[in-house]
């Protein structure tokens, strides 16, 4: 049985999640205004991931005798100035929910809650990814440049790495 605590942290988890999702959706719809075809669709599975990360929580919370609730989203932002404030906002946005995995550990290890210490552990691991593609991507546009002539190639690049990360999930891999 999972203690009130825990389980408000988790609904709360839920809530940060979906509207993770809903933020990158909203993103993928300005790349596609923007005609980012390669970063519309990155974004896309950005917004897919963020609703299965949602919907794990959601079931674990019913393994463990608890009841999940549905959030209420916050309407996400429908502009990003440009390619880069976007892709600093997602980084922004995956060191929050970092933190927020992180303070879930806190609260398990507090009440000795080992069960959802061990769910917990693919959040760590999954974060440490999301957290570093997305330096890597901010790297790669600021060696390009996001002047007008390098907004072709900064789209090109995140198109590279979307089918890299497909590939890699298709295949089974970690990514």
């Amino acid at each position: 049985m999972i203690s009130d605590r825990m389980l408000a942290a988790l609904n709360k988890q839920i809530g940060l999640e979906g509207y993770a999702s809903f933020l990158y959706l909203s993103m993928a719809s300005w790349c596609d205004k923007e005609g980012f075809e390669g970063s519309a669709q990155f974004m896309h599975r950005q917004s897919d991931e963020e609703r299965e990360h949602m919907l794990k929580i959601f079931h674990y919370i019913y393994e463990v005798d608890g009841h999940a609730l549905t959030p209420s989203i916050a309407q996400a932002p429908h502009d990003f100035g440009t390619i880069r404030e976007m892709f600093e906002e997602v980084y922004k946005h995956e060191q929050k929910v970092t933190k927020s995995i992180h303070d879930l550990v806190a609260i398990s290890l507090e009440e000795k809650d080992h069960t959802t210490y061990q769910f917990l552990q693919w959040y760590i691991d999954e974060q440490r990814e999301e957290e570093a593609l997305m330096r890597s991507i901010l790297d790669r546009i600021k060696l390009i440049g996001d002047g007008p002539q390098s907004l072709y190639y900064i789209d090109k690049e995140i198109e590279k790495i979307n089918k890299a990360e497909l590939a890699a999930e298709a295949a089974g891999e970690e990514v």
